[in-house]
């Protein structure tokens, strides 16, 4: 089985290493995505350190990702005033700890966790709840049958035994980049499958259950996957600038992929609101064609992310551009150049 490797704390002499926890939590929240990588590497080791106190190597494993996957997804929620950011981490990977001993039936040693463990809400499902679920593994269950058996082994031993990848890596003796590959595959297939199944039994509420599991499933496996991605710290991300002097001076925007890799990921900073009727459009170029990566919604500040998976990205683009095309997005890129890579 595959261990990770936890980075230690970042040498004293470094660049990062003078800005503080709460300044990176900052400029994290305003959408500068490599403010992540100096906290992973911060506290990667010590959350893994926490995490293996109470659970096996590989739940702990599994609780650094989910730790920093909070992180980067709430970032907006850390307030500094509220205390420093080193505490809130550490109650966060506690109530994960808490959260995934519950689940696991288990009690962490001493009284105060137990006390802790009784306080969280009860999860159990109730009876409409319970039918729901069984339809819901039915639909499932009919769908893996339709997938080739290499996928689904192996999304069966992950989520219906509950296994992590690197688990079913090791029982199916096959390296861990071919068991995420097979996972991966088979939820896609899956999510196909499913929606005209969910479309045609939508008014009973049933197939919908199916459906939704295997959409967060695709978005969690995503997720994890960007989350690497923005934490690598050898990778240069390439700068979007304005395109015109309409654009304000500070908006950009931040494009991180990398060879053989099919996930990319878009990040913005003071990109101001699209009139209205219109929308922003990713796109990357390649030999002259064009590949849409998805619109943007910028949030108050300006910032946005956008998490796109294509064939495509797995070469490292001759151009990226944002566009306003209009509300309805369009099939390539005819309107004003926002921000763009290589600089105008």
């Amino acid at each position: 089985m595959t261990s990770r490797e936890y980075p230690q704390s970042v040498p004293a002499g470094s660049t990062d290493a003078a800005r503080t926890d709460e300044e990176l939590m900052r400029d994290l929240a305003r959408g500068q995505q490599e403010a992540l990588g100096p906290l992973y590497s911060r506290y990667a080791a010590l959350v893994f350190h926490i995490g293996v106190q109470s659970l096996d190597r590989t739940a702990a494993e599994e609780l650094v990702q989910e730790v920093f996957l909070n992180i980067w997804r709430g970032s907006t929620s850390f307030d500094p005033s509220q205390g420093a950011f080193r505490p809130w981490l550490l109650r966060l990977t506690h109530w994960k700890i808490l959260n995934e001993l519950r689940r696991q039936r288990r009690r962490p040693p001493g009284d105060d966790a137990e006390d802790s463990i009784s306080e969280l809400p009860d999860d159990e499902p109730g009876p409409d709840e319970r039918a729901w679920q069984k339809e819901h593994d039915r639909i499932v269950l009919s769908a893996l049958e339709t997938l080739p058996p290499k996928q689904r082994q192996a999304i069966a031993l992950a989520f219906l035994e509950g296994m992590t990848h690197e688990q079913v890596a090791s029982t199916l003796q096959v390296p861990l980049g071919t068991a995420k590959t097979r996972i991966r595959s088979g939820l896609q297939s899956l999510r196909v499958y499913l929606a005209p199944v969910a479309a045609s039994l939508l008014g009973l509420g049933l197939a919908i259950v199916g459906f939704r599991y295997v959409q967060n499933q695709v978005a969690l496996e995503r997720d994890e996957r960007a989350l690497t991605l923005v934490t690598t710290s050898e990778l240069v991300p390439l700068r979007l600038i304005p395109a015109s002097a309409s654009v304000p001076a500070g908006a950009h925007a931040n494009y991180r992929g990398r060879p053989d890799n099919s996930l990319a990921v878009l990040t913005t900073e003071l990109l101001p609101s699209p009139p209205a009727g219109s929308t922003y459009q990713a796109w990357v170029r390649h030999a002259g064609q064009w590949t849409s990566l998805g619109t943007l919604v910028p949030n108050a500040d300006g910032t946005a992310r956008l998490i796109a998976e294509n064939p495509e990205l797995a070469t490292t683009p001759d151009a990226v551009e944002i566009t306003l095309e209009s509300s309805a997005g369009s099939a390539l890129p005819s309107g004003q150049v926002v921000l763009a890579w290589p600089a105008p």
